[in-house]
């Protein structure tokens, strides 16, 4: 007789740190790895022989194998998904329906990276784009570069619905504002809205301030089934749903660049939550550029699509605003050493968690959010992952 299907496992995150960030000049990125897994091992209270999943991407010529090698960890059940800026909430997905499943127990995902650092060292050279193989040999000849391709989607929001540069400033400046109440925040100082717009341009119409800061630095996240929940150190953050997303890799390929691929991940994320974007308490949204937080606001339907700009503005997405956005600082102010995407998931739990320190979110009704959406963005606008948050599942 056939058995009876078991139910799929909740899971929670148990487990949340930051490596050493900001200025790192010593350490490399194998030592920002093992600081940070360390840390989030200790903060969930578990022991390290529950850990039989690895989550890595990045680093390393086999990754996650030499990662896992280097922590001396052996799991039966790895993912080295890479897709730019999303990776970590792909893999978070990929992650929870695996311990659901019953394929994992307990999986690590683990970033650490010396970008800043290797850069003045003249270890490496900036990146202007991704190479010039494949589809990309077609765009690359006529300086097509990463950044381009962020400010020539900007543009055509500006001109499609009216989105003003001052709009798209205002949110580098509540970035900057949230820093300023976090100690582990790169850049502290209040900006404003003219100072933006009066910095040096780097791509129209993207002046400095409107593009991310570079850093060195590192996290890690753990995922365990709920079995392991009464014996963790720190309350549970729920996995409630999540979402992925794929579009394009060459300009030519998308259809609307006023559109992100969050327009999908969302929506399912939300559908698999069983909850609407008015139920967020806070956002935290992969912010390379000023643009993108605008735009993955409306595409994560928290406002209508042409309304980004008028959203963002007068506060609105600040620690004390309707819907706080990018909670420590984002990647305009806090920390971007690359794939940014698993410091959204550390920060969010921060929040649920109620650990934010001075920056830390509160209900109008009193305590810590409820629920929150984690949502990032690979290549330029290429894919897209988003997950929902919750104290209670």
């Amino acid at each position: 007789m056939p058995s009876t299907p078991r139910a799929p496992r909740k899971v929670a995150i148990v487990g949340i740190s930051l490596s050493d960030c900001g200025r790192i000049d010593g350490p490399t990125p194998y030592a920002l790895h093992a600081q940070a897994a360390r840390r989030a091992l200790s903060d969930s209270g578990l022991e390290r022989s529950v850990i039989d999943g690895f989550g890595s991407a990045g680093l390393g010529t086999l990754a996650p194998v030499e990662v896992a090698e280097y922590l001396g960890l052996k799991p039966r059940w790895v993912d080295s998904t890479a897709v730019g800026g999303a990776t970590w909430e792909v893999m978070a997905a990929h992650a929870a329906d695996a311990i659901a499943a019953g394929h994992a127990n307990a999986v690590l995902l683990v970033y650490g990276s010396t970008a800043r650092a290797d850069i003045k060292a003249r270890r490496r050279t900036s990146n202007l784009s991704f190479g010039a193989r494949g589809p990309l040999q077609f765009e690359v000849p006529y300086g097509h570069t990463l950044i381009a391709k962020y400010a020539m989607a900007a543009r055509r929001h500006m001109h499609e619905y009216g989105t003003t540069l001052e709009q798209l400033a205002s949110v580098a400046v509540q970035a900057r504002a949230n820093a300023t109440a976090n100690p582990d925040a790169m850049f502290r100082e209040p900006i404003t809205v003219d100072e933006v717009l009066d910095g040096p341009l780097i791509a129209d119409p993207f002046t400095k301030l409107h593009c991310c800061i570079r850093s060195d630095g590192g996290c890690a996240v753990l995922l365990a089934a709920e079995e392991y929940v009464p014996d963790t150190a720190k309350d549970p953050v729920w996995i409630l749903g999540t979402g992925e997303y794929v579009s394009h890799t060459t300009m030519s390929e998308w259809e609307d660049f006023t559109v992100s691929p969050a327009a999908v991940s969302g929506r399912l994320a939300f559908e698999r939550a069983g909850v609407t974007p008015a139920d967020i308490d806070i956002a935290e949204i992969y912010d390379a550029f000023t643009y993108m937080t605008l735009v993955t606001l409306e595409d994560l339907g928290f406002c209508a699509k042409g309304e980004g700009g008028p959203f963002v503005e007068k506060g609105r997405i600040g620690l004390g605003g309707e819907l706080p956005v990018n909670t420590d600082g984002g990647g305009l102010s806090a920390c971007h050493p690359g794939m940014r995407g698993l410091f959204l998931l550390v920060e969010a739990v921060r929040q649920l968690r109620g650990e934010a320190g001075g920056h830390q979110v509160r209900r109008r009704e009193g305590g810590p959010p409820r629920l929150a959406v984690a949502s990032g963005t690979g290549g330029w606008f290429c894919s897209s992952g988003t997950v929902v948050l919750g104290r209670d599942r």
